[in-house]
């Protein structure tokens, strides 16, 4: 087959991740990672406290300085295009970082000029509606609940139709019926062609939502495929869940 055809039939990554370590003084909290996700991907990624899966989302998001390896997104180096780089991502962080006194509508406004995002109203009345935060335009972070300023930080991260979602734990504060809709609201993403990495402490839904899984231990890979891959490598046959895998996996880390 020409090498041409394999090039149509394999699309380019959206983040390609070579390598990838991050050190605190003598503590290397993320060592030698290297993973893709490829469009239309959710990559989960799992594992104990500790063991660098924040480090690892951000230096995705080019907040934290990697000590090693390479990060492309949209195949932009984040080190030397960082700006460009960045336009294709978004952040969403487990805890929402919002400006006290600014309204949900200002929020999408300084998001939207930000980005240079146009008709930004049409978008952010759409992103109000499919989040549930129509009548809310005009209300600040502290008359918003917990799950209610999610979305919002949702919303915000969603505005630039990023190509690239980074979450952090993105359920947080969510009930159930608001976990429901926003699992649609990222298969939707994925759809139009988003890439996404999900890390959760949730592993049935990790199981549910993503395509392939990344297990964290000490830095490390420690596996990574799909599911199904995961079992056939470490399962013997038995048709284990996430959970089970994942306490087998990490259980013996360490020795």
């Amino acid at each position: 087959m020409p090498p041409h055809t394999v090039a149509m039939d394999r699309p380019a990554p959206i983040l390609d991740v070579r390598r990838l370590g991050r050190r605190y003084g003598a503590l290397d909290a993320v060592r030698e990672l290297s993973f893709s996700v490829a469009p239309g991907e959710i990559l989960g990624v799992v594992g104990p406290n500790g063991a660098g899966k924040t480090s690892t989302l951000r230096c995705l998001a080019g907040i934290l300085q990697p000590s090693g390896g390479a990060i492309r997104i949209c195949g932009r180096d984040l080190s030397t295009e960082p700006v460009e780089a960045k336009r294709e991502l978004a952040f969403l962080p487990d805890e929402p970082r919002l400006f006290e006194y600014l309204s949900v509508q200002e929020h999408l406004n300084f998001v939207a000029r930000l980005y240079g995002v146009e008709d930004w109203e049409d978008k952010a009345r759409g992103l109000l509606a499919e989040l549930e935060l129509t009548g809310r335009e005009h209300a600040r972070p502290p008359e918003l609940s917990r799950g209610m300023k999610q979305k919002l930080a949702i919303a915000c991260g969603l505005l630039h139709s990023p190509r690239l979602l980074l979450l952090d734990e993105p359920l947080t504060g969510l009930d159930p019926l608001g976990i429901h809709r926003m699992k649609a609201t990222l298969r939707a993403r994925t759809r139009e062609g988003a890439a996404l990495v999900l890390s959760s402490h949730l592993l049935p839904l990790v199981e549910e939502l993503c395509d392939r899984i990344l297990v964290i231990a000490q830095g490390r890979c420690v596996a990574l495929g799909t599911l199904a891959e995961i079992r056939e490598r470490l399962a013997e046959g038995q048709e284990d869940s996430l959970e089970q895998l994942f306490v087998r996996i990490t259980s013996g880390v360490g020795a």
